[in-house]
């Protein structure tokens, strides 16, 4: 991984749209909700983000327009700030 954030930013794998309901209905891309969670990857050396403490691996809920998309290595990431995570997920 060659994306380290800087200050109190976070990187986030996102978790993967859902392909199809649990009832079995597939869906097409128009309908498919975007997901506002995923894992952090990298974080940081923000203060703020070690008074959250924040570690890699942990899933965290954060808001649905917040950070920007980066793609790198065919996967999808996000670079949040400390102010877009809300929640984390045990």
């Amino acid at each position: 991984m060659n994306i380290k954030p800087l200050g109190d930013r976070v990187l986030v794998a996102a978790t993967p749209e859902e392909e199809m309901t649990k009832s079995g209905i597939i869906l097409p891309d128009t309908a498919k909700e975007k997901k506002a969670e995923g894992e952090i990857i990298a974080l940081g050396t923000g203060e703020k983000l070690e008074k959250l403490s924040l570690r890699i691996g942990q899933k965290v809920i954060y808001s649905k327009y917040a950070g920007d998309e980066v793609k790198q290595d065919g996967h999808e990431y996000k670079i949040l700030g400390h102010d877009d995570l809300l929640a984390v997920v045990e």
